[in-house]
Formats: structure tokens, sequence, C-alpha cells
């Protein structure tokens, strides 16, 4: 018969658990009378989980690549389930009411998530820092980036369809699977939902697998690699309008702040202020391109409008327009330094000149070397 739903477990030495996690999934599925599977994914277990798996009518996948994220990875692709829900084989979610999950995935939902902020933390389930701090900036940081309503990025049992899986694409190995799962289905449209899930103690005897500073660096990380506009883009933009603006006024004469003046020195740092905010905004366009052209994020509607807007003879023109500009305005500053017999520059005119000069001549540079580079990303185009 056909199978309808699978649930899968990853397992590392869960000997302690292992066993009351599988009768409860059964016992779900017999009781909703749904045709289902329980297949455990087993990362090198050494306290002999597989046997107990196999005792208690599941089956045992041996992912041979460690990690969360490849442990799920191979026991998702082994599974023949239309559906599938995975969660931690530590008991601390409840695997015989599943329903939640499995009508929300009838209904045609992609990704059903679960909610443990709105099912409820039992005492002692969830570490201070996790249930105060690292759950609720990471989440908070996901929605930010991804446009995502999800309000608990991390719970581990969720479910969704083995199609929506497939087309997710998702590359990591480690415990930032769980971040990557919920940005892809963001990215790529898909439908997600969330159901209330309540959180139990760690079954287990022995400390979790889970490192606090380690893996949650781990999905910071991750969030800000799959994130361009929020790591480059707007910080650059950022950067580049308060170094504009300030060495606009700057160029015409010092700025009195009471006590003090900003004169050429603080230009000199506007001046790299806009640069640095110039050179953030060009890793944006080149890391979108890379991402992009290998499957790492979705193509936006209006990716392939980029290289007929962006081309490289566009680019060389207005690079070497610019560092024609740099060069005009350096032969007015020799000009003015001539006019002193080549001597020591005192005045601070000439340095008003020489800065922006220089500034012109690296955005000039930067700019040809952008557009050679952006061109080979996208040779495919």
């Amino acid at each position: 018969m056909k199978i309808e739903l699978s649930i899968v477990m990853p397992c590392l030495n869960e000997a302690e658990t292992l066993a009351i996690c599988i009768q409860k999934a059964n016992e779900f599925l017999v009781n909703q009378s749904i045709q289902g599977e329980v297949i455990i994914s087993d990362n090198g277990s050494t306290d002999g989980s597989q046997d107990i798996a196999k005792k208690h009518g599941a089956i045992v996948v041996n992912a041979l690549h460690k990690g969360y994220g490849s442990a799920l990875k191979e026991g998702i692709q082994a599974a023949r389930g239309v559906y599938i829900i995975m969660g931690d084989a530590d008991d601390s979610y409840d695997f015989s009411n599943l329903m939640p999950y499995v009508n929300e995935l009838r209904k045609g939902n992609d990704l059903v998530m679960g909610n443990r902020f709105k099912g409820g933390i039992k005492k002692g389930a969830m570490p201070f820092l996790h249930k105060y701090l690292g759950n609720p900036v990471l989440s908070f940081i996901g929605r930010l980036f991804f446009k995502s309503n999800i309000g608990d990025f991390h719970c581990g049992l969720r479910g969704f369809s083995k199609n929506a899986f497939q087309r997710m694409e998702l590359q990591t190995t480690g415990m930032e699977f769980a971040s990557e799962m919920i940005v892809k289905a963001s990215l790529k449209g898909m439908k997600i939902v969330e159901v209330s899930t309540i959180l139990h103690p760690d079954g287990r005897t022995r400390p979790p697998h889970l490192n606090t500073w380690q893996d949650g660096w781990r999905h910071l990380r991750f969030l800000l690699l799959y994130s361009p506009s929020w790591l480059f883009m707007i910080p650059g933009i950022l950067l580049m309008t308060v170094g504009f603006i300030l060495s606009t006024i700057l160029v015409t004469g010092p700025i009195h702040l009471g006590d003090i003046t900003l004169g050429v020195h603080t230009l000199l740092y506007s001046s790299a202020t806009f640069l640095v905010g110039f050179q953030l905004t060009l890793f944006y366009g080149l890391t979108k391109i890379y991402t992009v052209e290998n499957d790492l994020l979705p193509k936006s509607k209006k990716y392939d409008q980029l290289f007929k807007v962006l081309t490289l003879e566009k680019g060389l023109i207005v690079g070497f327009t610019l560092i024609l500009i740099a060069i005009i305005a350096t032969v007015y500053a020799y000009q003015n330094w001539q006019a002193v017999n080549f001597g020591d520059i005192t005045g601070v005119s000439t340095l008003r000149i020489v800065i922006p000069a220089i500034t012109i001549l690296l955005l000039g540079v930067q700019t040809i070397l952008f557009s050679f580079f952006f061109s080979i990303l996208g040779l495919r185009k």
C-alpha cells in the first residue's frame, strides 16, 4: 500500500530514549489509521541504538556523513512517504500527537513548523540562554532577513511534503540545517504554517549534542551568509550615504561644532567610509551572482535583467570616466603644488582636491575590476 507518512528521527547514541520514541510513533500511525513508516537515520551510534530500532520495527538508515543535517537528509531521502515528519529521538517531543501536523500537510501546506513558545515549554526542557536569548534573537533575525512569520525557527519537530523537501535543495550538514529549511522555503515562496508544540524535558541522562555557543554561531552565520542584502547591501548603502554627505560638506570647508573643528583629516575618514560602503555594495552584487549560479539561493524575477543593466562595457565606461576625472583633479592639484615651487603644502585647499581625487580614482579602479569579475561570474548568461 502507498505510504502516506514517514516519521524520521536522527540518531546518535540514543539508546535511553529511542525505544519510547519509536513506540509512540508506531502507536500514532495505528491509532490514526495512517499508512506509514518510522525511519531511524543512524549517524554512527556505538550504544546499540541500531538494534533497538530494528527490534521495535523501525527502518534503520546508516548515515555515513557526520552531522545533524547529513543524518536527516539521508533519512529523508530514504523515506517513501508522501509526507515526512522529522523529530529528535530524545523524547522531548510527543510522537503520539502528530495529527495537527498531518492535518496541515493534507491541506496542501509545504512546511509545517512546530512552535514551542506557543505550545509550552515544560520546566527544565530548555536552557535559560536558549529560551530567552538564543531562540528569540535568532528567530527575530530570521523573520527580519527573510520576511518570514515563523516564531520558532529551531523547533526540531516539523513536517513537510517529500516534494517540498526536494525543491528546497538543502545544502548544510550541521545544526544550521534547521534554519536553512525555513530560509529556503521562504525564499521559494512555499506555504508555511505553524502548530503549537509542547517541549518536554530531555529523557536522556547524558548531555545533549547541541553546543550552545558554537551551534548558535553556526545558525547566525548561516542567516547572514544567506542574506547578502543585510550582510553587504544595507550596511554599504548606509556607509556610502554618510560618507558622501560628510565628504561633500567638508570639501567646501571645515565644520565647526562648538570647540570641535572637522577639517581635512575628517574628510580623509569620510572618504574612506564612502569607499568601504561602495566596496560592500559591490560585494553584494558579486555574492548575489555566485549564490544564484551555484544554486545556493533561488533566482529572483529581476535576476536576468541585472545582466542587461550591468554590462562589462558600461562598467568600463563608468570606471575609466571616473579615472579621467581623478586625473584632471590631480593635475589641478599639481598646479597648486607647482605654485609654491614644489615645497611643503601647508594649506588645506590642495588637500581638499587631492583627497577627493584619490577617492574617485579608487572608485574607478574598483568599478572596472567589479565589472570584469561580475561578467566572469555571469558567463552562463
